[in-house]
């Protein structure tokens, strides 16, 4: 009798061992999924944040340059798919278009030297730059928090039974031209 106690024992302690490690697996999981969803959130706000920016931008460049009406179309495009990105995927695409248009209207805003020395032109410019950083540094703790996910969900042995608990990897937010968002735009005076 003694040996088929020690038997249940051992048996009901792996149990125990094992529904501790699904339990704190699955709420580990919980709490990245959430941090990588804040992380995204985080990423959007600053995205809208510079989409409200560019249309004062454009202001500013328009009264010196109203004859650059495809830049100003360029950029009013690209602003637009920005805010209707919805993954990541989408985000990067519109990164590359907005970076690239953002060059062309700062391109002709160099040409102008009174729009230069306008306060209101350097003040739009600079709080741009902030976002850029701060994009920047959302991208940076968002990628980080899809790899912490991604790096959970893949291990041994969580990869045979987390997908079940309906948690899936994430993408990261790449940018196809890293060259084209490694410095926010600037103008040089």
């Amino acid at each position: 009798m003694e040996p088929l106690l020690v038997i249940i024992g051992v048996i009901v302690l792996i149990v125990v061992i094992v529904g501790i490690y699904l339990w704190a697996t699955y709420n580990g999981l919980v709490r990245l999924n959430v941090r990588v969803d804040e992380a995204w959130s985080d990423i959007t706000v600053q995205l809208k944040r510079r989409a409200d920016l560019i249309p004062n931008l454009i202001e500013a460049v328009k009264g010196y340059a109203a004859h650059e009406k495809s830049v100003f179309e360029e950029v009013t495009k690209a602003r637009a798919e920005s805010l209707n990105a919805s993954t990541p995927k989408e985000a990067a695409a519109a990164e590359n278009h907005i970076q690239a248009a953002l060059k062309s209207i700062f391109a002709v805003a160099e040409a102008y030297p009174q729009l230069q020395a306008s306060q209101n032109y350097l003040q739009l410019q600079g709080e741009l730059v902030d976002t850029e950083d701060k994009i920047q540094a959302s991208r940076r703790f968002y990628n980080g928090g899809v790899r912490e996910l991604n790096t959970k969900i893949k291990v041994f042995p969580n990869t045979l039974f987390v997908r079940g608990l309906g948690f899936t990897e994430r993408e990261f937010f790449e940018v196809s031209d890293s060259a084209a968002i490694a410095d926010a735009p600037r103008v040089q005076f």
